[in-house]
């Protein structure tokens, strides 16, 4: 094994090309040129150095790059230096900062802002009508409703959807309810729901989007689990917020943020979505970096789908609903994001639903799952 020093020194220059997210977070974790110049000078690695310069200068750490270069000249060593990635991203990273994991997540957010904005439709704009903005997202529920749980594995119908919205869903008088996962779960949609929708309000009124749903998320994963803590199936604890352990994805090669990583990355999001000017970008890597993150012991799909509903809505789309149908084709690119930082796919899945939303052409019924 490697020190991450080492790491970066007897790394082949390839790997700056090859994989910029993870050369550029590692040139991040360090602070001062101090940590390579005893191994840069004692083995006179002089390609290595101007390499080295050239990178951390790609990442504005102009201190570090010119205290390698000074001191490397000062040993009477000729040097050149030399930028090893393919392009510069403008991310703002502070000295102070040392969590790879925010370093990570603003370095992938800026690899991957133009190639969605290039697979997206261009945003209509804040809607003029708010009211008949909300009134077709409460006509989208009952759909939404049910894909959404269904790709999430649970069996329900638009029957039993329906019933726990109209507010026949009692855990005191139907013993069966009170049981039954698959209600609860659709009771919590509903509560949650009625939550985004009233932050869509805020967002359609001129809020910040992200502002909002900072203030917000916390809200909804309380009411999506609200109904299982109230049928004694999770503790009252369990609705404290972000999760205090690890936390893995089944069939996935991705493994979420350790809790301590989890807990700087959620506000970066939010900085993030606060300040992307695109509603396209808002939506999608809002959603992709959300379940990238995945704060909760449960609910990161539905909460990510959400999310993405919020923001699409920050830019005038409407409510898009990610049929069951395609949880494959989802679930693909998704992992591609994750695992291969290569955004496309999902930006294009979910850019050609949007798309079929704006052309009047349904992206999803209530078709029941074999």
């Amino acid at each position: 094994m490697y020190t991450l020093q080492a790491s970066l020194i007897y790394s082949s220059a390839s790997i700056f090309t090859r994989k910029p997210v993870d050369g550029r977070t590692t040139l991040s974790m360090i602070r001062d040129s101090s940590e390579l110049l005893p191994v840069l000078l004692e083995n006179g690695h002089t390609t290595i150095a101007g390499r080295l310069a050239g990178a951390f200068r790609n990442i504005a750490r102009e201190k570090i790059a010119n205290g390698i270069i000074d001191t490397m000249k000062g040993a009477d060593y000729a040097i050149r230096e030399s930028d090893p990635f393919e392009y510069r991203l403008q991310v703002n990273l502070s000295s102070r900062e040392r969590s790879p994991a925010v370093n990570r997540i603003k370095f992938l957010w800026q690899e991957m802002r133009e190639v969605v904005i290039n697979k997206f439709p261009k945003a209509p704009g804040l809607p003029k009508n708010v009211a008949n903005y909300l009134q077709l997202v409460d006509d989208i529920y009952l759909t939404d409703a049910y894909h959404s749980l269904s790709i999430e594995r649970y069996r329900v119908t638009p029957e039993l959807i329906e019933r726990v919205s109209s507010g026949k869903w009692d855990k005191d008088a139907d013993e069966a309810d009170k049981k039954q996962r698959d209600a609860m779960a659709a009771r919590g949609y509903w509560l949650a729901f009625q939550r985004v929708k009233e932050s869509i309000s805020k967002i359609l009124d001129g809020a910040n989007s992200g502002s909002v749903i900072n203030r917000d998320h916390a809200k909804w994963f309380t009411e999506l689990f609200d109904p299982s803590v109230a049928a004694g199936r999770l503790k009252l604890s369990d609705l404290a917020g972000y999760r205090s352990s690890q936390v893995y994805i089944g069939g996935s090669k991705h493994t979420p943020l350790p809790v301590d990583a989890m807990k700087d990355a959620m506000p970066v999001l939010f900085e993030l979505l606060d300040e992307e000017p695109e509603a396209s970008v808002r939506a999608v890597l809002g959603h992709f970096i959300f379940v990238f993150i995945h704060p909760y012991m449960d609910g990161n799909g539905r909460m990510g789908r959400f999310l993405m509903n919020a923001m699409l809505a920050s830019g005038g789309y409407l409510w898009t609903v990610i049929p069951v149908g395609k949880r494959e084709r989802y679930m693909t690119t998704l992992e591609k994001a994750s695992v291969e930082n290569n955004i496309a796919p999902f930006a294009e899945f979910i850019g050609e639903l949007v798309l079929q939303n704006m052309e009047g052409r349904p992206v999803a019924n209530l078709d029941r799952i074999d």
